[in-house]
């Protein structure tokens, strides 16, 4: 069979197809990690599934490394690659709400901040990202934690089907009666078994929140982390909340004073019914001494969208994971002595929950494992300046090595970094073996290989 050529694949795509030597090709090849510098063969700007199964065959049978792009946030940068192809699913962004079923079908190239907008005006909402500007596709195929996780689930928790093509190039539908066990495998196993133009998902109702962003003295973070550990245990569903460590930036309700401080905050978003908001978000005030806080209602895109200004394209990533059964002692000591050395105000280190409903799905019945994890914890290194990639990145690393002796063997797929594909059997735990028969079935010659990647030999 003759190999396609550009030419060929240019006659078979709508889409734009960008290469070096078109005068928009340096902005194409940007992703949202301004450590990453790769320069693809050829960026090919889908614009509709005929041109994502050209992409694909062409990939394939020119042997290139393929990366397929959504939001562009891959932090280890699986989105882009040297000399190969990326498929950017950006421009599709369509989206069907059905407020009758209460579901929604978006396309691939979707952020959640599209996402959001569609859904609001319905009064509706599913987990999502916490930054408005990450793509839809790879949050969910990675598990996908958000505000709404300890209510509704993870974001493959509310995953009724997707729209795939396969390494072979050929549309497949997975759900629980079609393909079912690629529908098993996509809810946590990340992109390595095909491209999905899009996904259908589950939506509640949740239009307006309630939010309290709480700033605590570091000097009282012991305190805090030790609330947030029994608080969090016992919280109603509707609540969301998660503990960090931030340096504030200049917001006009912290104290002009204050700006550029470190504190230790709790984050929190009541999804339950507006009018007891003050009294659910009440606790939290008792943590500890509160520096600032801002405590209102607010769209939920509004706070989907609440951290964006912080995480601009083109810093400097590199990130930690880990899961946690429990926020053991040792746990809090390492967060004392790691988190108020947060670098910069991009920086920063999120504890998640991921109890409650997450804890109600069996560890076999998707391919994320940790349903026994009550938090996922994330250390998101992010800097402006590349001269200061060495510090900031040993920061990362002593971080994560002090909490590895209270933690699990894996973590979050979606958190992880380049340097971590040694955990991809740890992440999966007892899941793993199948994964390796789905990756085998749907992608023996391992075409979507630039991720968390599971080998299929």
């Amino acid at each position: 069979m003759t190999k396609p050529t550009l030419e060929q694949l240019r006659g078979a795509c709508r889409g734009q197809i960008v290469t070096p030597n078109d005068a928009d090709y340096e902005a194409a090849r940007k992703v949202h990690n301004g450590m990453i510098d790769r320069r693809p063969a050829l960026i090919v700007r889908a614009g509709d599934v005929a041109d994502v199964m050209a992409t694909v065959d062409y990939a394939r049978e020119n042997a290139l490394d393929l990366s397929v792009r959504g939001g562009a946030h891959s932090v280890p940068g699986f989105g882009t690659n040297d000399g190969g192809v990326v498929l950017d699913l950006g421009r599709m962004k369509g989206i069907r709400v059905d407020p009758a079923s209460r579901t929604v079908r978006a396309e691939g190239g979707c952020t959640w901040g599209d996402f959001f907008h569609a859904t609001y005006p319905f009064g509706l909402a599913t987990t999502g990202g916490i930054i408005s500007t990450t793509g839809i596709g790879g949050l969910t195929l990675g598990g996908g934690i958000g505000h709404l996780s300890r209510g509704h689930g993870l974001s493959i928790d509310n995953l009724l089907s997707a729209d795939v093509i396969t390494a072979e190039g050929r549309r497949a539908v997975a759900n629980e009666h079609e393909n079912p066990d690629l529908f098993w495998a996509l809810r946590g196993g990340g992109g390595n078994f095909g491209v999905v133009t899009s996904f259908e998902y589950r939506v509640h109702p949740v239009k307006d929140v309630f939010v309290g962003l709480f700033f605590f003295e570091v000097s009282a973070a012991k305190e805090v982390l030790e609330f947030y550990r029994d608080y969090i245990a016992k919280a109603p569903e509707e609540m969301g909340a998660f503990f960090a460590w931030q340096i504030a930036p200049p917001l006009p309700f912290i104290p002009e004073k204050r700006h550029g401080e470190p504190f230790c905050l709790i984050v929190a978003c009541w999804a339950g019914p507006l009018e007891r908001g003050e009294d659910a978000l009440r606790p939290i005030r008792q943590a500890g001494p509160i520096a600032a806080e801002l405590v209102t209602p607010m769209p939920f895109p509004a706070l989907n969208s609440a951290f964006d200004a912080l995480l601009p394209p083109g810093l400097q990533h590199y990130w930690k994971a880990s899961f946690a059964t429990s926020l053991t002692d040792g746990a809090i000591a390492a967060h004392m002595q790691h988190g108020p050395q947060v670098p910069v105000v991009n920086s920063t280190v999120h504890i998640y929950p991921i109890n409650g409903a997450c804890m109600r799905v069996r560890s076999d019945a998707t391919a994320f494992a940790y349903r026994d994890a009550q938090f996922a914890t994330v250390i998101a290194g992010m800097w402006p300046n590349a001269a200061d990639n060495a510090k900031n990145i040993k920061w990362v690393k002593d971080y994560y090595a002090a909490l590895q002796p209270d933690s699990t063997a894996g973590g979050y797929v979606n958190f992880m970094a380049g340097d971590d594909q040694g955990r991809i059997r740890d992440n999966y735990k007892g899941n793993y073996e199948r994964l390796v028969a789905i990756k085998r079935q749907y992608d023996p010659g391992n075409v979507f290989h630039m991720n968390q990647n599971i080998k299929p030999a």
